[in-house]
């Protein structure tokens, strides 16, 4: 009995997953992943491409586990704590599948898989709640691009140099560094994070929905005037308020 195109794919990317996971050096053959489904190489090669388009399929499927595990996890009242556990979480994954993370996160010449937009995007809806709570230190872009970056980066470290990772106080302590970073903190005299904070929320607020009490031109016109007085800014109209 013939078996469908999505059949076919599902099994060479199952074939392609277990060769993935057993190889010492992150690389798989094609004619043995087919010799696996059955198939001769020429289906791959119509499903796919080439294999670099099994391996960029490869990376998506460790995308949708990724976002199902997110799903999977209940988002509390504070979005400041459910970003903390984002980080363990993605290192929970990393550990859990090591050999697709690298694949889905290490340089690869020439891959076109779209894993990391795909966790950037799911970053920043937690961050976009931690802003409407007055909670970020900087702007959403910014933030996601900073704890991406360390997450990845100690995930992928850890992986090549167990050893030096084994008490868990480098990782705890990159953790609480980046977060200290990108979230607002109680502040001493003077500080202008609290002035900040509460200017960010309410663009926040205003870029989630708008509000039903400003005309289109109102909340462009009160974006504006966010932006003047946000410190971050050297507009020379932050020292006016």
């Amino acid at each position: 009995m013939a078996r469908s195109d999505e059949t076919l794919r599902n099994a060479l990317l199952s074939a392609a997953e277990e060769q993935l996971v057993a190889s010492p050096d992150g690389d798989i053959a094609t004619r043995a992943v087919c010799e696996a489904v059955g198939v001769t190489q020429p289906v791959l090669y119509r499903i796919f491409g080439d294999k670099r388009g099994l391996l960029d399929a490869l990376a998506e499927t460790g995308l949708q586990r990724y976002t199902q595990r997110k799903a999977e996890l209940e988002a509390s009242d504070d979005p400041s704590v459910d970003l903390r556990r984002g980080w363990d979480d993605h290192l929970a994954f990393a550990r859990e599948h090591a050999a697709l993370y690298r694949l889905m996160f290490a340089p690869r010449p020439w891959a076109n898989s779209a894993a990391r937009d795909g966790l950037t995007v799911l970053l920043e809806r937690t961050l976009t709640r931690c802003a409407a709570a007055g909670l970020l230190r900087v702007d959403v872009p910014v933030a996601a691009t900073m704890l991406l970056a360390a997450n990845v980066g100690l995930a992928l470290d850890r992986m090549s140099t167990p050893a030096r990772h084994e008490s868990g106080i480098a990782a705890d302590a990159l953790r609480d560094a980046v977060l200290s970073a990108v979230l607002v903190v109680p502040p001493g005299p003077g500080h202008d994070d609290l002035d900040a904070a509460p200017l960010r929320q309410l663009r926040a607020q205003l870029d989630a929905g708008g509000s039903s009490a400003l005309l289109p031109e109102e909340a462009a016109l009160m974006r504006v005037w966010l932006d003047r007085l946000d410190p971050r800014n050297d507009r020379g109209h932050g020292g006016s308020r």
